[in-house]
């Protein structure tokens, strides 16, 4: 047990820490996106897909507690990293030059870290803590929210910010876990941004949805 604990504790430790959770929380993202994405198909469809996720009962806060002690667990050790990398290079934040070469994500990573934790501070306000009944759903939340100007701006650079944190956090979590090979890094950076590119699209479009409707969902 004490070469886990020491394995932890090693820079390398955290990286694969990091590299782990920040998978996990890729994997929830991905499926956050396809569940949201029914809301194309109008209110009825969005709001059945709520009421399944909610009927899965006692698994939904057990679920929940797993996402938030991997959130905070990626959040405290990116800021240990941070403070250690700044610590031994006695400047700012740097990341080092990977097979990809360097990117405003790369370069951007902390501090688009603690935009995004208070932008998902934002959106737990707004959608989670709040009472959803048969009179307002969920749909009915996702329509008031979006469709407020001050909103709309907060969530499009709340989104535009965690497309490029993840742009580069897929890339740097395939890198950790030696995933890379000359021949085929340039193919592996771009499917990374596409990746991130179709999940940032995907809540764009939603955000720009609740704009030019600006009433109920149908």
């Amino acid at each position: 047990m004490s070469w886990f604990i020491q394995t932890c504790r090693s820079s390398l430790g955290k990286k694969y820490i990091m590299a782990f959770t920040g998978f996990m929380l890729g994997g929830f993202l991905l499926v956050h996106t396809i569940g949201n994405s029914t809301i194309f198909w109008g209110r009825s469809a969005f709001n059945a897909y709520a009421h399944h996720l909610h009927s899965l009962g006692i698994l939904v806060p057990i679920f929940e507690l797993g996402l938030y002690s991997i959130f905070f667990l990626h959040v405290i050790t990116g800021v240990i990293l941070f403070l250690e990398n700044r610590k031994a290079r006695g400047s700012k934040y740097e990341v080092e030059t990977s097979a990809g070469g360097r990117t405003i994500g790369s370069k951007t990573m902390p501090y688009t870290g603690v935009a995004i934790f208070i932008f998902i501070l934002i959106h737990l306000a707004n959608f989670h803590f709040v009472e959803k009944t048969e009179v307002k759903t969920i749909s009915d939340f996702v329509t008031e929210v979006l469709g407020n100007p001050f909103f709309t701006l907060i969530y499009g650079a709340g989104i535009s910010l965690l497309f490029v944190h993840i742009s580069h956090g897929f890339w740097s979590l395939l890198q950790t876990f030696g995933i890379s090979h000359p021949k085929y890094d340039y193919p592996l950076r771009v499917i990374t941004w596409a990746l991130a590119g179709i999940m940032g699209t995907v809540f764009i479009l939603i955000t720009f949805l609740m704009v030019i409707s600006r009433t109920q969902l149908l």
